[in-house]
């Protein structure tokens, strides 16, 4: 048991330091100015984009249960701070205080919507819990998307049909425009404080995995009547992950919206190819696999949203400049590729001989 332990302790140490080794030679890059300004661009996004993969394997990959709603709960997320944000400008004046209280409660409206959702909806298994979160991800992006809010000296004004039926006073402020979204919000993430969420996501879910509550969980996974058998609270455990999983995501949502100055619900990061975006991400890094979580969204959009798009502008190859063309084409081989390594029974068998030999040698 003290040797199971100790392994799981050095694997955790190698996840965490992999995140820190990645976030220091960046930072070196960037004060010896030898990073370009669009790869600097894509430093946050790619944290949000670890943080969603990894708390989405927490319901794939740890529960067993295919959810295709993350993008709705980033959504809540998102809009939630940033019109805190706008409200609080004034009377919280210091920048980095108003934005953890964004995070909080951008966390906060998203798990409280994760349970709302997930009391219902874990009855079901599947794909039929994969369609109702595809939809409650649509209708949250839908419903944001004619929402109009407004602020005057009277309180808040709410409408769904035009900014002008809210009868606000002349001075008034609108805050949420319906598809214009929210305009003037104050660009808070960091580099720093984005790196600090990943490592805070990774230290909640991995800790999470390897409780009481995290092995009830893989139970459910692994034999539902067998768990339920023994005395698991199947519904407690299977709205924990999702809530956790959901409050994660509304983390991811913060960092988004602050990162910009203008957040719409119309935007493509809130619909459901967002959703199956962040699934093949944790597909592509192993499903279950929470170092894989972190190393997918970060090659894959390194990859195509980066280089291919640099080779793009240099169109010197035609090969390179039918890549860029087809970003798309070049995910779905991937994920092709990803699953025949994952499941064909030839690799299985590869990976199980490889694995024996190299247990076999340390055993020596």
């Amino acid at each position: 048991m003290k040797m199971k332990m100790n392994k799981t302790a050095k694997q955790n140490a190698v996840t965490y330091g992999m995140v820190i080794a990645a976030f220091a030679v960046m930072q070196i890059m960037i004060s010896t100015g030898h990073i370009s300004s669009s790869l600097e661009g894509l430093l946050i996004p790619f944290c949000y984009y670890v943080i969603l993969a990894v708390s989405l394997n927490l319901v794939v990959g740890v529960l067993g249960e295919l959810s295709l709603g993350h993008a709705g709960f980033m959504c809540v997320g998102a809009f939630a701070s940033a019109f805190f944000t706008k409200c609080m400008a004034e009377t919280i004046p210091n920048s980095l205080v108003r934005f953890l209280l964004a995070l909080v409660i951008g966390a906060v409206a998203a798990g409280i919507f994760g349970i709302l959702i997930g009391i219902p909806v874990l009855r079901l298994r599947g794909d039929y819990l994969a369609i109702v979160t595809l939809a409650f991800g649509e209708i949250i992006k839908n419903l944001v998307n004619v929402l109009y809010i407004g602020k005057d000296s009277k309180g808040f004004h709410f409408s769904m049909k035009d900014s002008f039926s809210m009868g606000m006073e002349p001075d008034g402020m609108i805050i949420v425009n319906g598809p214009q979204g929210i305009s003037g919000i104050s660009r808070d993430s960091t580099f720093v404080i984005a790196v600090i969420l990943v490592l805070l996501t990774l230290f909640i879910v991995l800790r999470l995995i390897q409780s009481r509550d995290g092995r009830a969980i893989q139970a459910i996974r692994d034999n539902r009547i067998a768990a339920e058998s023994v005395g698991i609270n199947i519904t407690k455990y299977k709205l924990m992950a999702f809530t956790v999983s959901a409050a994660l995501a509304g983390v991811a949502g913060v960092l988004y919206a602050h990162n910009l100055s203008t957040l719409s619900a119309t935007s493509k990061n809130f619909g459901y190819n967002m959703s199956i975006m962040i699934l093949v991400y944790v597909v592509l890094g192993g499903i279950g696999s929470i170092r894989g979580s972190v190393i997918a969204p970060v090659v894959l959009n390194l990859v195509l949203d980066y280089f291919l798009r640099k080779f793009q502008m240099m169109g010197s190859n035609v090969v390179l400049q039918f890549l860029s063309d087809n970003r798309m084409l070049v995910y779905a081989v991937l994920l092709i590729a990803m699953m025949l390594f994952s499941w064909s029974p030839k690799m299985i068998q590869w990976r199980e001989r490889v694995f024996h030999r190299n247990t076999e040698k340390e055993a020596q």
